[in-house]
């Protein structure tokens, strides 16, 4: 399916949740651009600069650090989310985590000149952005506090609870490393849990 930048400007308009500034928003909807990941093609890879901030038409991007050898997940990026390596991308420095597409993914990019004059010229995109860093604090929030405070069987139940379509959508193994859960012990709690 070719993408189209509809599910982008309704995305922009529910984070941005007021009527007032929507005039402004055809503006933002037109500085992105279309990229195309195969899957396992990096949107930035560790130790590189990350060119792009962007919204996730389809496909799954995740966010991964490498601890010991092993690759643990940070974060799973899916359709209708933004994402970057913000700190890289704002700041223009390596990277310290890789991002790559785990499905082929359909992404509308900013550059960071664009992204950079859309935040300075733009009251409805500041506006958007400001949203958008509130709700993610409030999720990585939520996130930390229940790796800290629940057992790994109450982290899958929790999102069974939450987000049942992340079973559909995202291959065991991420996920497993997601909830920081062996692969192994994720099987047998989802075995128990049927």
């Amino acid at each position: 399916m070719k993408p189209s930048k509809e599910l982008l400007e309704h995305s922009i308009k529910r984070i941005l949740n007021t009527k007032n500034l929507e005039d402004s928003i055809p503006e933002i909807v037109s500085c992105f651009e279309v990229l195309h990941l195969k899957k396992n093609e990096f949107f930035v890879a560790e130790g590189n600069i990350c060119r792009y901030f962007c919204f996730v038409e389809s496909g799954i991007l995740q966010h991964s650090i490498i601890v010991s050898g092993e690759e643990k997940t940070t974060y799973l990026a899916l359709k209708n989310t933004y994402t970057s390596a913000l700190k890289s991308f704002k700041n223009q420095i390596p990277s310290r985590k890789n991002i790559k597409a785990i499905s082929p993914c359909s992404l509308w990019i900013l550059t960071i000149d664009t992204f950079n004059f859309l935040l300075q010229n733009n009251e409805a995109f500041f506006q958007f952005y400001f949203h958008l860093i509130e709700n993610q604090i409030f999720l990585i929030d939520d996130y930390r506090i229940n790796l800290l405070t629940l057992s790994p069987e109450e982290r899958y139940q929790n999102m069974l609870l939450n987000e049942p379509y992340l079973l559909q959508q995202v291959p065991l193994r991420y996920l497993a490393s997601f909830l920081g859960i062996s692969t192994r012990h994720m099987s047998r709690i989802r075995k128990n849990t049927i």
